[in-house]
């Protein structure tokens, strides 16, 4: 694929993706007055404090652009130049569409608070999923997760969870305790289905009894760059000695890899582990 078509596809997705986190703000999050995580939660709550308190309307775009400059500041120092361009664009679309979409009145779907909650939830994460589907964020307090998560290999995402319900704690004190409490429901559905559906962080060991060690590591490394070693040992009821490749990869390789390995050799025996640790080096694509 080229460069173009490359940058095309990640434009279009984190577009898709700012544009149905503008939707779920509107339909979800304002119609039951939740606050989401990170710095769009932080907005939220100070355009209803000052409405609330001071009859002043914070404009949604210009409040959360203001609070991402530093974000994106770290973007382009620590993560990446392009990563983080495709980031802004997350964060532009989705401020400019929300304060769009909020003038439009038949978007109230429902006044259940606990729909509101979990659909609100959900939507949330396949809009921050296509980002990181884009090698890009949505933003704010994403850009610290992807960054300690790029550092440490491990998964960030419960951390910022648990970051956004002190900042709930305010906003109970704030604004009432049911709305902060309903919104932790929210985050933690959102938290979950992210970690569900992006598997980048996680790792996926495999133990490939084979006959064809050598075109079974010439795929692992051409596919994922991923290194394996190789041992020799007695299958105890041919009696014949096989090959077993040991590698580890990321989840999010470990499905294609395992189609590719499977034409290379269909005789594999393939045993899949899901790694909860890993110590010592690893491969790890950077952001660009």
């Amino acid at each position: 694929m080229s460069v173009f078509l490359r940058d095309l596809k990640r434009f279009l997705l984190v577009a898709f993706g700012g544009f149905l986190m503008a939707l779920n703000i509107v339909i979800f999050v304002q119609s039951a007055d939740l606050f989401p995580g990170g710095l769009t939660g932080i907005t939220l709550l100070l355009q209803n404090i000052f409405l609330k308190y001071f009859n002043i309307h914070l404009p949604y775009s210009i409040t959360v652009y203001a609070f991402n400059l530093i974000p994106v500041w770290i973007g382009f120092k620590f993560i990446g130049k392009r990563f983080t361009f495709f980031s802004v664009v997350m964060i532009f679309i989705s401020g400019l569409f929300t304060d769009i979409l909020s003038g439009f009145e038949w978007l109230h779907l429902t006044d259940d608070i606990l729909l509101c909650t979990v659909f609100g939830g959900i939507l949330n994460a396949v809009s921050v999923v296509l980002c990181l589907f884009a090698e890009s964020s949505s933003g704010g307090t994403d850009f610290i997760a992807i960054y300690i998560s790029e550092k440490t290999g491990r998964s960030a995402w419960n951390l910022i969870f648990g970051f956004n319900c002190i900042v709930l704690f305010f906003a109970g004190i704030l604004v009432g305790w049911d709305k902060a409490l309903y919104s932790i429901i929210f985050q933690y559905a959102s938290s979950q289905v992210t970690t569900l559906l992006y598997k980048k962080y996680s790792k996926i060991t495999l133990l490939i009894i084979t006959d064809k060690s050598d075109e079974i590591y010439a795929t692992i490394k051409n596919l994922t760059n991923h290194g394996a070693t190789v041992f020799e040992g007695r299958g105890e009821y041919s009696g014949k000695t096989h090959k077993m490749v040991y590698t580890v990869v990321s989840a999010a390789e470990s499905g294609s890899l395992e189609k590719h390995l499977r034409t290379v050799d269909p005789n594999a025996f393939i045993n899949v582990i899901e790694s909860k640790d890993i110590l010592g080096r690893f491969f790890k694509r950077q952001p660009d």
